[in-house]
């Protein structure tokens, strides 16, 4: 028998974008590979627990001739031998979400459905890892992404995977949603091997997010002052891309008494640089900087780490289009 894909997952929509997913985290390498499959013309499917990974395409080709969730399933259990020791989930665009988890899948094994999300493990330490998953999705702010991230956090910090961590994924989709609008991969980050995927996963999701997601623009925005202009002028110097003597006319007080005081022009130069490199071109430079001074005191991390970080949270208040 193959190894089995044992892990925590949730499908799920967000009808106000139009948008179905998938997250998942298992002690299983590359469980990305395995388990989400998405289509924004169709909906979402986790196919996992000595996964048939079959049910992925041929559950979202039933979804698409207009058979509900609960249909799905069933058509995709009931001619398999093998059912019992495999577990799937399943959204449409609408209709209530369905799972099914197999009388020989390993305990704790076990699902959950509300309204637009499914969640379904199994090898789990205990059945407070679905409940986490549910309220986590239920009551986070935020898009889909978010939603489907905090889930698996909530889930991992309840019990999660009784054999610990190794991979994490997300998978979501959304009419011409891909790079350029050319097709409907919205969001498609993995973490093959790492001893905290869901927190790393996080992290290349911010990464993404601000690199290949587009966010409306602000009504308005600010200039970077005071100590975070200071940091941000320090950070961009390590960097190499503003001169020392640039770094340090920055007056970290803000009281502004010089133009040589202030986050000026060498400062945007080196910060548009930093774009470039980081293929932020998404974000103009006054986008950016404004992004980074409602951010930065929010960031994690250092140095360039927390630059990005702050890019994030500073976009976070804009709505994605």
């Amino acid at each position: 028998m193959p190894p089995r894909p044992s892990t925590f997952s949730i499908a799920a929509r967000d009808p106000e974008t139009d948008a179905v997913g998938v997250a998942v985290q298992s002690k299983f390498v590359s469980v990305g590979a395995v388990v989400p499959f998405v289509s924004a013309d169709a909906g979402a499917i986790a196919t996992q627990s000595f996964a048939n990974v079959a049910y992925g395409p041929d559950g979202l080709d039933l979804l698409r001739e207009g058979h509900d969730a609960e249909e799905v399933v069933d058509r995709l259990t009931a001619p398999d031998d093998e059912a019992p020791s495999r577990q799937v989930g399943a959204v449409g665009l609408e209709g209530e979400p369905a799972a099914f988890t197999g009388a020989d899948c390993h305990d704790y094994a076990g699902d959950l459905q509300g309204d637009d999300y499914t969640v379904q493990g199994n090898i789990l330490e205990n059945a407070e890892t679905l409940t986490a998953m549910a309220e986590a999705f239920e009551e986070t702010a935020g898009g889909l992404p978010e939603r489907l991230i905090a889930s698996l956090h909530a889930g991992n910090e309840a019990g999660g995977d009784r054999r610990g961590e190794q991979s994490a994924a997300l998978y979501v989709a959304k009419p011409e949603g891909g790079y350029d609008g050319r097709n409907d991969r919205w969001i498609d980050v993995r973490v093959d091997d790492h001893d905290s995927p869901i927190d790393e996963l996080e992290r290349v999701f911010k990464l993404y997010d601000v690199t290949l997601l587009e966010r409306e623009a602000p009504d308005e925005t600010r200039d970077l002052t005071g100590e975070a202009a200071a940091a941000v002028a320090e950070v961009l110097a390590d960097l190499g891309f503003l001169d020392e003597s640039d770094a340090g006319d920055v007056d970290a007080t803000g009281s502004g008494a010089a133009e040589a005081d202030a986050f000026g022009e060498p400062h945007r130069e080196a910060l548009e640089t930093f774009r470039g490199m980081n293929n932020f071109e998404n974000h103009p430079v006054p986008v950016l900087e404004d992004a980074i001074a409602r951010g930065w005191d929010d960031a994690d991390g250092e140095g360039e780490d927390r630059l990005v970080d702050a890019v994030w949270h500073g976009l976070s208040r804009l709505d994605r289009v």
